[in-house]
């Protein structure tokens, strides 16, 4: 790790964005990285504005990520790497034109709004050799690493069974007219093949993964749209097969009225289970035979070292999700700066690919009313 920050470039995060300001908070929030230029709004003026509340200068405020690679590449103090935080249909284009320029980036998930972008990105992704980082935000979290490592170490035996639940409530209601954030993620043209499934159920998938360390084999999916009108999957209900036949059952749903954002996860295997849940993000729970439960804190002695990694505040001082942002910008500054700290860790093209081929294969069962296999990729 060097002393000096890196200087990063924003796409999005314009007046009314809510994952925009998100992205600078969490790169600033370890001195890693300096917010140094965006293109904030495809609007000047609207650019220039958020420029302006965050302290950059008006000209290094840009109207798209052409116009902030023709105006940085000639700085001294120019971006080295740019975050992508728009609606997913711009994620490919913004992606191949920042790496075919040189530039590192971190892309909000899903990575690409189609299956067909995810595939031509991998390509471009190696060929230019930068590092690429998708912003998973979960895997962020100092409990799930940990829960990530006892798996690996087969603390709880041989993994046979995985759940995850992700229900929110938000879009309970048609209120796309009204609300820019629900407008775009209920429009195929904006959100590509899937609603909930792609904006949370790929979530709920890529952590179950990350977790395990199985792959999702095979599935069968259902996804109604609950509200009237949409065009998109609202409700997702998707039974999995993982490596080895292990079985899996995934939930995401943004209509389930009251509620927030409580992503669980429980894994069980020969020797015990455990659980995650994003309610109390800094607790793992640890279930063993004979009605025995024990519960683990973030920040507490001996956890596992990538656990460590993720925590800042000693054991009872919660950390939340700007948190978990942070560490994921963390090891995208280590990836930049050659480091091998991150190595494994940080959501990556693979990681990409796998998520559009389960929204893709998930997409197909429905239509099909059938399981499908779900293609692998090389690791």
């Amino acid at each position: 790790m060097t002393n000096e920050m890196l200087r990063l470039g924003l796409i999005g995060g314009g007046p009314g964005s809510f994952i925009g300001p998100v992205h600078r908070m969490a790169a600033c929030l370890d001195a890693r990285f300096v917010l140094s230029a965006g293109a904030f709004s495809r609007t000047l003026a609207k650019s220039r504005q958020q420029a302006a509340r965050w302290g950059i200068p008006e000209d290094r405020a840009y109207d798209g990520v052409e116009a902030l690679i023709a105006g940085e590449r000639g700085r001294d103090d120019g971006v080295q790497a740019i975050a992508i935080a728009t609606p997913n249909d711009s994620h490919f284009a913004i992606a191949k034109a920042a790496l075919e320029a040189g530039f590192a980036v971190i892309c909000d998930k899903p990575m690409t709004a189609t299956l067909a972008e995810a595939e031509a990105l991998a390509p471009i992704v190696v060929q230019s050799g930068r590092p690429f980082a998708l912003t998973y935000t979960y895997t962020g979290y100092a409990m799930i690493r940990e829960a990530r490592a006892r798996i690996a170490d087969g603390a709880i035996g041989r993994v046979r069974k995985i759940m995850v639940d992700y229900p929110q409530g938000w879009l309970s209601e048609r209120i796309e007219a009204d609300n820019a954030q629900a407008r775009w993620r209920t429009d195929p043209a904006k959100a590509g093949m899937g609603g909930a499934i792609g904006d949370i159920g790929v979530h709920a998938f890529q952590l179950a993964e990350y977790v395990s360390g199985l792959r999702a084999a095979e599935l069968i999916a259902d996804l109604p749209r609950v509200v009237t009108g949409r065009q998109l999957d609202d409700d997702c209900n998707v039974l999995l097969r993982f490596t080895g036949g292990v079985p899996g059952v995934l939930t995401a749903s943004q209509i389930a009225t009251g509620e927030r954002n409580a992503l669980r996860l429980r894994v069980y295997g020969e020797k015990g289970g455990l659980e995650w849940c994003h309610d109390a993000p800094g607790e793992l729970i640890l279930r063993w035979p004979e009605a025995r439960t024990e519960i683990i804190h973030a920040g507490a002695p001996g956890l596992h070292s990538t656990a460590q990694r993720a925590t800042r505040l000693p054991s009872g001082h919660p950390e939340g999700f700007i948190e978990a942002f942070a560490t994921l910008y963390a090891d995208f500054a280590d990836m930049i700066e050659g480091s091998c700290g991150a190595q494994g860790l940080l959501p990556g093209i693979e990681d990409g690919l796998r998520s559009a081929r389960f929204i893709d294969c998930a997409v197909r069962s429905n239509e099909a009313r059938t399981w499908l296999s779900l293609p692998d990729i090389a690791r």
